[in-house]
């Protein structure tokens, strides 16, 4: 009887145990503050009216040296993708017989000097005889006809030397403008062909290229409209300047201008073509090369009342940029935008903000959409999040500087 009355306690002091200590862990955990943000205030200043628009370089000029003569190569004279001035020896075709053929015309001039001195001794001679009645009219004119075909034949000699002298020079095939000359197309012992212009190599001018872009025809009417409206600030149109990057981004260091606008667009794309003549030094090395796609940025004057904020408050993604903007109320909203070309540390913004939405630019990693957040720089007298008013004593920042400091 005394142990099962011991039993029964010991299992009544268990149960009060358990009880208790149920009680402690069902008591509610103190609530977590809102997380504590840094943001900016979007506000309308100056940014510079960059357009980006790829490219593709091509040479300023390109001369595709081909043969002019038949012959078979004796000689290339120059070293492979080197620069070459202009009228540099870059081949050598046999000249043996273009020289003969060169000399046989000059024989056929020789004599056909010769027949015209002698027609023309004739008819000096007839002069004096006519007057005095010696030799008949008819015989004077026969020597006067002589001699014009006889000088006919040597202007016709002199013709066909000087073709023959021509075709000799083309024997040596120079280079016809400065620039980098490319592969040889033939070699030593090559039979080439004045008929079919066998093609020998291409000399490329490369300094300075063009960069040839095609911009829309909407792009450029609102261009236009802006600067009609005064939106936009160009100082002179006619000297746009174009800063040059490579396809993953790196700039080539290197800043042309625009230099042609076509006049007509085409039918296939609604695009006109825009060219820029960029400098492209060959030292320390050249940094253009010839069918190279590029990147261009156009930098078309300022806009007076642009927006931006700092580069590190843009989340992007594969399909979209967005920002995170705390509203009166202290909840968080995504916002999406729409880039436009970096300006320094900050991110132009062409569409989805307006002047005096805040912007979070610290503390992204802590916060989810429809959250309650705490600005730095708001004290719990001027308003909180926590606490459901509007933290609007904020001071306003400047476009791209964070409104506190640094967590």
């Amino acid at each position: 009887m005394i142990r099962r009355v011991e039993a029964a306690a010991a299992l009544l002091l268990v149960a009060l145990l358990a009880a208790c200590g149920g009680t402690g862990e069902e008591e509610a955990a103190p609530s977590a503050p809102p997380p504590l943000v840094e943001t900016v205030v979007v506000e309308a200043h100056p940014v510079p009216n960059v357009i980006e628009l790829p490219g593709r370089v091509e040479p300023l000029r390109t001369a595709e040296v081909r043969a002019r003569v038949t012959g078979i190569v004796e000689a290339v004279t120059y070293e492979e993708g080197t620069q070459v001035a202009e009228g540099k020896l870059l081949f050598r075709i046999d000249p043996r017989e273009a020289r003969a053929a060169y000399n046989q015309a000059q024989a056929t001039l020789q004599r056909a000097r010769a027949t015209a001195a002698n027609a023309r001794e004739v008819v000096r001679r007839y002069d004096g005889l006519v007057d005095q009645q010696a030799i008949s009219q008819q015989e004077y004119d026969a020597a006067i006809a002589a001699l014009r075909e006889a000088e006919a034949d040597v202007a016709q000699a002199e013709a066909a030397s000087e073709a023959r002298r021509l075709t000799l020079s083309y024997t040596n095939v120079n280079a016809p403008i400065s620039g980098r000359a490319g592969r040889a197309q033939v070699r030593e012992g090559a039979l080439v062909s004045e008929g079919e212009a066998t093609l020998l190599t291409v000399v490329e001018q490369l300094d300075p290229v063009y960069v040839n872009f095609s911009q829309s025809t909407s792009e450029l009417l609102a261009l236009r409209r802006n600067i009609r409206e005064g939106a936009l600030d160009v100082p002179d149109p006619s000297r746009v300047a174009v800063e040059i990057t490579y396809e993953d981004g790196t700039p080539a260091g290197v800043t042309g201008h625009i230099d042609f606008l076509d006049l007509s667009v085409s039918e296939g794309t609604g695009t006109i073509t825009v060219r820029a003549e960029v400098p492209n030094p060959s030292t320390p090395q050249r940094v253009l090369l010839p069918g190279q796609y590029v990147t261009g940025r156009m930098l078309a004057g300022e806009r007076r009342r642009g927006l931006s904020v700092p580069q590190r408050a843009v989340m992007v993604s594969e399909d979209e940029a967005s920002v995170y903007l705390v509203g009166e109320d202290g909840v968080v909203t995504p916002m999406p935008v729409e880039l436009g070309p970096q300006d320094g540390a900050d991110w132009i913004i062409t569409e989805g903000l307006s002047e005096g939405d805040r912007v979070i630019v610290s503390g992204l990693q802590k916060v989810q959409p429809g959250q309650r957040v705490r600005v730095a720089g708001i004290s719990a007298g001027e308003g909180s999040a926590a606490s459901g008013t509007a933290p609007n004593s904020q001071p306003p920042s400047q476009p791209g500087s964070a409104a506190g400091a640094e967590e």
